[in-house]
């Protein structure tokens, strides 16, 4: 009797233990209880390697941050002075005090004005953009992508990185050690024989053994020469383009950015360099003067589990209940935090367009059945969603009345709130916010409806599955 005795303590010291450290966030507690209780054992030995907290990384005072302190004063002004009245567009943001209010205050995320905005849909249009970019480079390219693969697209951009800097121009790649775990040294290898300063963020194997597992750096980001930048949803490899065996075609949002925004994908991409490297790079042709003529307002905005702030989720919540015409949402996975799902609910009860866009053929079956957990609340109180059809939809893209429109990196759910290190950028302007809905709304077209009455009839099994996935769901 005293090995059971024993086993008993040691269930409840585990119990209490994920209790007490989780207690601000229940949904993740529950999800943890549920593993332990079916894995006694093994599951406080995931929990003790994949749930704890990211230390909050070094700030260290630099050269780049006073330039980009001074910018940040200068564009604040300037956009009190667009408010005045001056021969500038007036994003209708600032229509919505509080609003523009949460959204101006982002710490380090200040609305650049000065800006052209190029929507790139799909990874054939992203690519030619990169290259056609990355070859004027003559001074940097900055690279940094959660997956690069080792397939016939990852081998065009391994050629133009090495050709670009054995032509002098100083290439650095950053590659996620998770989402990139399939990389093969040999072309990491090549990299550095060419002269490629190449670093992984987070290897798997460091990653397990230092418990910050679950951590990923989700960011795609290029930047050349300071002036020009890339961010969305599209990495590097053949699937991008519809060669996936299983997914098909693949749907998905980039950005093809000029102006004072790329000082902030250059930042973000510098404080990664410094995080995985320990080298910190001075150098002001990093935050070269340009001549772009732009002048449609961007805000780029970062977060991830090193911050003080949940910026992107932030930034959604505050655009869901101040909307008052449309709520326009494309994700591959809809796993929303309780916040957003009042948000949500209370838009459509209020009379608000809410439409959400999500895969028919999903990349992960757990992830998949979460989202499906989700949508039956949200459907009885009016909002729609709808399944794409012709293969996976990967965008991420969010559009707000004729406000705002995001376009970056993070999901709808709940690991790009928390756990991954994302990037989005916010645009003010009208004739972007009408290009992604054009694209929206023809998306909408390639998808089908979910009917309320027809989901309810799912079997007892779908059932049981979509309630497994959602009690899984925050750990993947």
């Amino acid at each position: 009797m005293l090995w059971l005795v024993i086993a008993l303590l040691l269930f409840i010291f585990q119990i209490v233990t994920i209790v007490v450290v989780e207690f601000r966030n229940p949904t993740k507690t529950v999800a943890w209880l549920m593993i332990l209780f079916i894995l006694p054992v093994i599951g406080f030995i995931m929990y003790y390697f994949l749930a704890k907290e990211y230390s909050q990384r070094r700030h260290v005072k630099r050269k780049n941050r006073r330039v980009l302190g001074e910018m940040q004063r200068e564009m604040r002004r300037e956009l009190e002075n667009t408010k005045k009245g001056r021969d500038y567009p007036v994003p209708s943001i600032v229509k919505e005090p509080r609003l523009f209010g949460l959204l101006s205050n982002i710490p380090s995320s200040p609305i650049t004005r000065n800006n052209e905005v190029e929507v790139l849909t799909n990874a054939e249009a992203a690519y030619e953009a990169m290259f056609e970019a990355m070859e004027n480079a003559k001074h940097h390219i900055h690279f940094e992508f959660y997956i690069v693969r080792h397939d016939d697209t990852g081998k065009k951009f391994q050629e133009l990185l090495i050709r670009k800097a054995r032509e002098g121009v100083k290439v650095r790649v950053i590659y996620d050690g998770i989402g990139s775990y399939k990389l093969a040294s040999s072309y990491i290898r090549e990299f550095v024989e060419a002269g490629v300063d190449t670093y992984c963020f987070l290897p798997a194997f460091i990653a397990f053994f230092d418990k910050r597992m679950n951590y990923r750096n989700h960011r795609k980001i290029i930047v050349v020469d300071g002036t020009v930048g890339f961010v969305g949803g599209i990495n590097i490899g053949d699937e991008y383009l519809g060669k996936h065996p299983v997914l098909g075609f693949w749907r998905d949002t980039h950005l093809k950015l000029v102006g004072d925004s790329v000082y902030y994908l250059q930042s973000t991409f510098l404080s990664d360099w410094e995080f995985v490297c320990r080298q910190k790079l001075v150098d002001t042709n990093f935050f070269p003067e340009h001549a772009c003529e732009g002048q449609k307002p961007v805000q780029i905005v970062a977060s991830g589990p090193d911050a003080h702030w949940d910026s992107i989720l932030e930034s959604y919540f505050g655009g869901i209940t101040t909307a008052k015409k449309r709520i326009y949402i494309t994700t591959p996975y809809f796993i929303p935090d309780a916040s957003l799902i009042m948000g949500l609910k209370t838009a459509a009860i209020s009379g608000v367009d809410v439409k959400i866009i999500f895969p028919q053929i999903p990349d992960s079956w757990i992830v998949h059945y979460a989202s499906l957990s989700y949508i039956h609340e949200l459907m009885q109180t009016g909002v729609r969603f709808y399944q794409y059809q012709p293969g996976f939809v990967h965008a991420k893209v969010t559009i707000i009345d004729d406000l705002f429109a995001t376009v970056g990196t993070a999901n709808m759910d709940m690991r790009s709130f928390y756990s991954n290190f994302e990037l989005n950028a916010i645009l003010y302007d009208k004739e972007s916010i009408e290009r992604l809905e054009h694209d929206f709304l023809e998306d909408l077209k390639n998808s089908k409806r979910i009917i309320l009455s027809e989901f309810e009839k799912r079997s007892r099994f779908q059932r049981g599955k979509e309630v497994l996935g959602r009690l899984l769901s925050p750990l993947f």
